[in-house]
């Protein structure tokens, strides 16, 4: 596929740099069976990780030299970094995406990518929150995977605002210690600032 079209392969679940060093090696192993058989492939197709563990989050700087681009699953890295299942009604309502841990978390991320000069996306749940659109912006985001029926209004928002104001705004947020006063201070910003 990737000798026509344009195709990146992302690796996911990976939580150690010896799981991406295997990974990668296997995919070099297919590599030499596809040039073997003369079937035409991208040779340098974009090789990259999906951060959606707390190991992985730790380690950002590291994986960030093994590969070409991050994908922050935001679904599994929220519920993971808050030990909550979201499946489960009972605790689900812990589930807070905007908890201080999760918005710290993504910023250590885009900053070991950045370091090394590697793109970072989102996607889940958080990538299509337009609350939360313009925090992902103003932390670095470099992409955002949102649902179609929220594409108008996060292109709107990301069209709408500053980026040297968002950026400033979402390293003051990165000092809030709770999940009400980091929502109470985004809902403000978007109501003066934004206010679709």
């Amino acid at each position: 596929a990737s000798a026509k079209k344009n195709v990146k392969i992302m690796f996911s679940m990976i939580s150690s740099i010896r799981e991406i060093r295997e990974a990668r090696g296997i995919l070099k192993e297919v590599k030499k069976e596809l040039t073997e058989q003369k079937i035409a492939y991208d040779k340098h197709i974009p090789v990259g990780m999906m951060i959606e563990v707390p190991s992985a989050v730790f380690l950002a700087e590291e994986f960030s030299r093994e590969v070409d681009f991050f994908s922050i699953g935001t679904n599994d890295l929220v519920q993971y970094i808050l030990a909550v299942d979201r499946g489960n009604e009972l605790i689900s309502g812990l589930f807070k995406e905007f908890h201080p841990a999760v918005l710290r978390a993504i910023s250590k991320i885009v900053i070991a990518a950045h370091k090394n000069d590697i793109k970072v996306s989102v996607c889940g749940e958080m990538a299509s929150n337009p609350l939360a659109s313009a925090v992902l912006i103003g932390l670095g985001v470099d992409e955002l995977s949102v649902t179609p029926n929220v594409f108008p209004k996060i292109k709107q928002i990301i069209r709408t605002i500053n980026f040297k104001e968002i950026k400033t705004f979402s390293k003051e947020l990165l000092l809030l210690s709770s999940e009400q006063e980091i929502k109470m201070k985004l809902q403000l910003f978007y109501k003066d600032r934004i206010n679709i």
